[in-house]
Formats: structure tokens, C-alpha cells, sequence
């Protein structure tokens, strides 16, 4: 029996495609820039080596799909980039004092309990917090929604509280930039593209406290 022209169209619309590249640019752009600013030298050689690295991880062991149903806020994302480079800045600087005057580092591991529920949300603030000198995630339980974070040294970091806070002030940037509204509250904020929105009350807003 011959397909309606209707049947036609939505098979035509859900057919997937073997293409290559599988994956989407702005994953393969993300995961040659995250190569780069590990290496630490813009040069032709890194973008064509993260490129192509990039190229290799995404057709031969592709990430699992994450469900994401977030939103692209311009003025949310324009502050998690403009604080996140202040931050590169600010801790490169730190380190190099550090290491210059050659103290002993005291440093300690931390766990923080993420607000989000998504893995997507979970996986940038993880990778934005290891891309920022003097912290490292060293571990994660995307189940319960949890990082364990090491801290280069303490004092340098503003003792252990200032460390965990910023972790989570990390995690409120990104999803006031990329969480949809309901996201937002779910995760204890007033929607809204900067902390000024505000958060919810206490009794609604889930615990963030999260331990050291």
C-alpha cells in the first residue's frame, strides 16, 4: 500500500541520518576550545589537534545523550563568561604569587551538593571549576548530584566555606544562563538571568547547604 503524503513527510522528518560529523558544531567548537585552554597556547597546531581529537571522541565513543530542555539567556550568558575569564585571571595570578614566594600548599577536598538536576548543567560546572587554577573535580556522583572538589590550598582559596560558595555561585551562573524557568525553580531561584531575581523561600527552595 502506498504512504499518504502525510505518512511520507513525518517518516521523512523523523528519519535520521547517518552524516558526518554525528555530532553538532557547537560540541565539536566546545571540545576544541576546552583542548586549547588545557594546553594554554592558542596556536594553529592545538586547534587542529583539539579538533580533530574532538572529531575522534565524539564518532568513535560518543557521550551518552543528556536530556536538556534549558534556554539561552544572552545577558546570563554574558555574565558566566565575563566572571569565569576574571576568575581564569584572578586564581592564574594567585598561583604564580604562590608558587613564586615557594610556600607549602595545604590543601583539602570538598564535596558540594549541586542544585540541578540535569547531568548537562552538572558537567559544565564541573568543567568550568577544573579549568579555574587552584581547583580540581576530582570525583562526581551525577545521581545525587554531587561534586568533590580539590583545593589547591585553603587560605589561598578564602578558607573552606568561601571555596564550596563559589562552586555553587558557579553553578546559579550557569543555570540562570542555560535552565529553563522551571529549572530555575526547581533548583531554589526566582527566574531570571542574574542572582538580583532573587531566591525562592527557604522551606520551598531545596537544601543547598551540602557538606565539607
Amino acid at each position: 500500500m502506498k504512504k499518504s503524503r502525510a505518512a511520507q513527510a513525518v517518516a521523512m522528518a523523523t528519519r535520521r541520518e547517518g552524516r558526518f560529523p554525528s555530532a553538532s558544531m557547537g560540541v565539536l567548537f566546545w571540545l576544541t576550545l576546552v583542548w586549547v585552554l588545557l594546553w594554554g597556547e592558542f596556536t594553529p597546531a592545538n586547534l587542529l589537534a583539539g579538533f580533530a581529537i574532538a572529531l575522534f571522541v565524539t564518532e568513535v565513543a560518543p557521550f551518552p545523550t543528556a536530556h536538556f530542555d534549558g534556554r539561552f539567556r544572552v545577558w546570563g550568558v554574558i555574565r558566566l563568561i565575563t566572571i569565569f575569564v576574571k576568575d581564569l585571571i584572578v586564581a592564574s595570578a594567585q598561583q604564580a604569587w604562590f608558587i613564586i614566594r615557594r610556600k607549602t600548599p595545604k590543601g583539602a577536598v570538598i564535596r558540594v551538593q549541586l542544585r540541578c538536576e540535569s547531568d548537562a548543567y552538572l558537567v559544565i560546572t564541573a568543567g568550568m571549576s577544573t579549568l579555574v587554577p587552584g581547583s580540581l573535580v576530582i570525583d562526581t556522583d551525577a545521581e545525587s548530584g554531587t561534586l568533590y572538589v580539590h583545593i589547591f590550598d585553603v587560605k589561598m582559596s578564602g578558607g573552606v566555606s568561601a571555596a564550596h560558595k563559589s562552586v555553587l555561585d558557579l553553578e546559579e551562573r550557569v543555570l540562570r544562563a542555560f535552565a529553563s524557568r522551571s529549572e530555575l525553580v526547581r533548583a531554589g531561584f526566582v527566574p531570571g538571568s542574574s542572582p538580583k531575581a532573587g531566591r525562592l523561600p527557604t522551606p520551598f527552595a531545596p537544601d543547598s547547604s551540602g557538606g565539607v
